[in-house]
């Protein structure tokens, strides 16, 4: 893997019932335009997800169950999850596998950033939150240091605040890494005013709007602004939603 002296490595958190291979398949033209001055890297979330998850009704089954089909037991193409929804007994089920596997990803390598979809979108902000206060959640913190220096940058598509006792602390009062909210405007798998509430925690925010639902944008603008934002926050960039 490059190091981040050479090129900037980001973290890519897929959505609710994909996997890091339909993700990467997804983003392909975002990759070819972040190629080589950044690396992208897919992770699986560590929930194969059974027919009961994708039950109609859950709101956050997308149609990359078509790319899936139903081969769920093999890992490699299979429906995934970084949990699942909240119940009595559990109000984050599957969120310690979860962080267990981004824990791993930044024990071994430096990243710059985070970019995330849907469920993905949460996770990628409660990455970004732990790591500005791993005294928050002890798995973090290795011989007394933490496992990761805060992110320079998260991106979040679709994304939405969670909620539990590991998760809430992180928000409260706002989480302060740079943070590119993207929402569709005519998404309603995640609707708007889900997304606004973590907008409203995010302290350092940049909020753009594309016309379409529930995906990342693809067009040649989009692409140039996640490029050039993830490069320099700082960076005077048009705002892609004029276009």
């Amino acid at each position: 893997m490059t190091s981040l002296l050479d090129a900037p490595s980001v973290l890519m958190l897929h959505g609710y019932a994909q996997n890091a291979k339909i993700f990467s398949k997804r983003t392909a033209a975002l990759r070819k335009t972040c190629a080589p001055e950044i690396e992208l890297v897919y992770l699986d979330g560590p929930h194969i997800l059974q027919p009961a998850d994708l039950a109609f009704g859950n709101p956050l089954v997308e149609p990359a169950l078509e790319e899936t089909g139903e081969a769920v037991a093999d890992p490699e193409v299979a429906p995934r999850g970084w949990g699942f929804k909240a119940t009595p007994e559990n109000a984050e089920p599957g969120l310690v596998e979860a962080l267990e596997v981004i824990k791993d990803a930044l024990s071994k390598d430096t990243y710059a950033g985070v970019f995330g979809f849907s469920q993905g979108g949460g996770m990628a902000a409660t990455v970004a939150a732990l790591l500005e206060k791993p005294h928050l959640y002890p798995p973090f913190i290795v011989n007394g240091k933490p496992i990761h220096p805060p992110l320079e940058f998260c991106v979040s598509v679709a994304g939405y605040r969670p909620s539990g006792p590991i998760r809430t602390p992180l928000f409260v009062p706002s989480y302060s890494t740079p943070t590119l909210h993207v929402l569709g405007r005519t998404d309603v798998v995640v609707v708007e005013e889900r997304s606004n509430q973590l907008i409203e925690v995010s302290a350092n925010r940049w909020v753009e709007y594309h016309p379409g639902g529930h995906f990342v944008p693809s067009q040649k603008h989009w692409r140039d602004l996640f490029r050039t934002w993830m490069l320099d926050q700082k960076a005077e960039i048009p705002s892609p939603s004029i276009n």
